[in-house]
């Protein structure tokens, strides 16, 4: 039952973070927390813990947590090590990837391309749907490095960067649906026709693009 709720807890809070309901650097305080789902504060302290490891929270010197800042150097240490550890992942994806993992990326790159960027009702973010369809498309793509090391490592800094990105884009600065669509899609057929150079070249043009464009939303 703990466990159950745990995750529960852990999943709201998450959501909330995601979703721009509490800002970086504010506080999450276990007890509030607890009042307002009325679980223990073990329950709590239990998926923040998880939150923490996935970069979503960090722990305070007080043994508090709060949701990380959002200063110019951590983004730039995203980007670097995005930049860093990717391109090398799909490179590896590309050597082993077998014939599954080929289907399931042509799935997630049709997934992604049917799937609309950007929804009125959620505001000037791009839609929820269409954030898992992006973060489910990248992840096949390097899943097929066969190394579970590494994709924990990538599970953790795409959520450090989702939430960079929903704090730094401003509506002004989004990319035209079509442009983004064409980046994905160029990405695919190059993995898919198993030349891991070009491929990690094209992810690393991928990145540095998105990087540029927050830095730019950020500096503005």
């Amino acid at each position: 039952m703990k466990q159950m709720l745990s995750e529960q807890i852990y999943d709201q809070v998450r959501d909330a973070i995601m979703r721009g309901e509490v800002e970086p650097g504010q506080a999450l305080k276990p007890q509030e927390l607890a009042a307002r789902y009325e679980v223990s504060l073990a329950v709590v302290r239990e998926a923040l813990v998880r939150l923490v490891g996935e970069g979503l929270a960090e722990r305070l010197a007080n043994r508090g947590f709060a949701v990380p800042a959002m200063a110019d150097r951590r983004w730039q240490e995203i980007v670097e090590a995005r930049q860093t550890v990717e391109p090398a992942m799909l490179r590896l994806s590309v050597a082993r990837g077998d014939l599954e993992w080929e289907t399931r990326v042509r799935a997630a790159g049709h997934r992604l391309a049917r799937t609309p960027m950007y929804v009125p009702d959620e505001g000037s973010y791009y839609s929820a749907a269409w954030a898992e369809a992006h973060r489910l498309f990248h992840r096949t793509l390097l899943d097929g490095c066969g190394n579970a090391v590494l994709l924990e490592n990538f599970d953790r800094m795409w959520s450090a960067s989702e939430l960079a990105r929903r704090w730094t884009v401003h509506p002004a600065y989004r990319l035209p649906a079509e442009d983004v669509l064409a980046q994905h899609e160029e990405l695919e057929r190059a993995a898919l026709s198993r030349d891991p150079e070009e491929a990690a070249g094209l992810l690393m043009d991928h990145l540095a693009a998105t990087a540029e464009l927050l830095t730019g939303a950020g500096d503005s």
